[in-house]
């Protein structure tokens, strides 16, 4: 099946998006401090602060958003219920910053986070609750059950 290898590159793509942020965001802090920058009078200091500290709060959050799928494909079953909440919340968090990133940063800054989007929800999709084992009928104990709908 094809499900594993997706939710294994899925995990890659959100480990190097991880290191990514953090790279970013590590320059961004280095051109404040750099420069003295400040925002509405807020001090400097606090700016290269608060940059380091998104940065790698954003990159531990891409990081066990990517443990989520690498441990649903070595497994080869779906994330439980927090997992899935996790990654709807990750795909979230793509989708808007994807909207924003058309006006901001331009047409291949989208495609990324698009791409990264569309992996998470086919990860999601393709790792559906319910499913019959590979080797079964999926019929065993539903006796008296009501038919699917």
């Amino acid at each position: 099946m094809v499900r594993r290898p997706v939710a294994f590159v899925t995990a890659v793509v959100l480990f190097v998006e991880a290191v990514g942020i953090v790279a970013v965001n590590g320059v961004l802090a280095t051109v404040a401090d750099n420069q003295s920058m400040s925002l509405a009078g807020v001090d400097p200091d606090a700016m290269v602060t608060g940059t380091w500290v998104m940065g790698g709060a954003s990159g531990v959050l891409l990081v066990l958003c990517g443990l989520i799928p690498l441990l649903a494909g070595i497994r080869d079953r779906a994330p439980g219920r927090f997992g899935r909440i996790a990654l709807i919340a990750c795909a979230v968090v793509h989708g808007v910053l994807g909207a924003l990133a058309v006006g901001l940063i331009g047409w291949t800054a989208f495609g990324f986070l698009m791409a990264v989007l569309a992996l998470i929800v086919l990860t999601l999709v393709m790792y559906e609750r319910g499913e019959p084992e590979a080797g079964g009928t999926g019929t065993a104990g539903t006796e008296g059950a009501p038919a699917p709908v």
